[in-house]
């Protein structure tokens, strides 16, 4: 059973092919800044980034009577649970018509259903950005008006905690996990019960490379009334963390820098694995500190300075194994053998 994966970013629109071997090819199709300056929504980028997988999927040498599905990146739907939907017109509409936000993800969905449908083959998301799973309690914040939401990097996690689950030879529905995503953006989430019971967010937790995470918020509110909301966005999501203190979203340089014996990235990278080690602690209260493992994956879990020092914080609440990679097209793919295999059901999306 051959699947393809499609997972499109902000530059580039990576897809693979994957049996129950594992990967059969795999390309990252790249969209120049000039290309992709052509269209004013990234929802209208649509057209072009199917004729390119297209071209793609011809050079792969695989037939077209060889796929026995397609799965795309979920994007930014409204709340839906965690594993798969089948993807419909109605997912469709409000991925390319009504996103919530005009995001690259969106367009993962959209394409896989165009390709499956010529083939008369079925196509899905899984384990989308919206997944949500949260208890009603985690749901409360100190004002009214406002409720936590569930964005979070739920395709690697949960592909890592069920991985973690297989190399421990139990099922992923029976532990209690904890695990961080340590990439360009940080999340966390806790485990429990087969479902992703709560997270610690991007915005509500530690800071990454290029993103601010949690801050006072009294000194923020000083900060967007002396600019404006662009500017203080920016700040937020792309010039925050890493860049803000040291001027890269490079965890190579920064470490490059710690050898040469430069003390303040020293103090900031440390400050970030004492932020996502407080995160796990956080997470550890929701299930009354019941944890049988933590996992670290996402691109920074390669660093053994960073998992060391995570490590060393955390390591009295459970044991912790490290997942390194982001790993998105493999978690797809499995995510729709397991379907195909009859391991996991499909719901059907019908949110609209």
């Amino acid at each position: 059973m051959k699947v393809l994966a499609i997972n499109p970013g902000s530059t580039s629109t990576k897809i693979a092919i994957y049996d129950e071997t594992g990967e059969l090819f795999k390309k990252n199709v790249e969209h120049s800044a000039a290309e992709l300056e052509k269209f004013p929504r990234i929802a209208d980028q649509y057209r072009m980034r199917f004729e390119s997988i297209a071209a793609t999927l011809a050079e792969s040498g695989i037939g077209e009577g060889e796929l026995a599905a397609v799965v795309g990146r979920g994007g930014l739907l409204p709340p839906v649970r965690s594993g798969a939907y089948r993807v419909n017109e109605a997912m469709v509409d409000r991925l390319v018509n009504r996103p919530l936000v005009d995001h690259a993800s969106n367009l993962g969905g959209a394409i896989a259903y165009h390709i499956a449908q010529a083939r008369g083959i079925p196509a899905f998301i899984y384990d989308s950005v919206a997944v949500d799973e949260l208890e009603d309690v985690a749901r409360i914040t100190g004002l009214a008006e406002v409720r936590r939401k569930s964005f979070s990097h739920a395709l690697n996690m949960r592909a890592t905690a069920i991985k973690c689950a297989t190399a421990l030879g139990r099922p992923y529905s029976e532990l209690t996990l904890i695990v961080a995503h340590l990439g360009g953006g940080i999340t966390l989430s806790v485990h429990s019960g087969g479902r992703m019971v709560d997270i610690v967010s991007d915005d509500e937790g530690p800071f990454s490379p290029e993103r601010a995470g949690r801050l006072p918020w009294k000194d923020v509110v000083e900060l967007c009334y002396a600019s404006d909301m662009k500017t203080i966005q920016k700040k937020l999501r792309g010039k925050g963390g890493l860049v803000s203190h040291l001027g890269t979203n490079s965890t190579l340089e920064v470490e490059a820098m710690i050898a040469k014996g430069d003390a303040r990235a020293r103090l900031v990278y440390e400050a970030l694995a004492y932020q996502v080690s407080k995160g796990i602690g956080e997470l550890a209260t929701v299930v009354d500190g019941k944890v049988d493992r933590i996992a670290l994956t996402g691109g920074i879990a390669h660093s053994a300075l960073m998992t060391g020092w995570i490590r060393q914080r955390v390591g009295f609440i459970a044991p912790v194994e490290v997942y390194p990679g982001e790993n998105e097209l493999e978690s797809l793919a499995n995510g729709a053998l397991r379907v195909l295999r009859g391991e996991e059901e499909a719901r059907e999306y019908d949110l609209g």
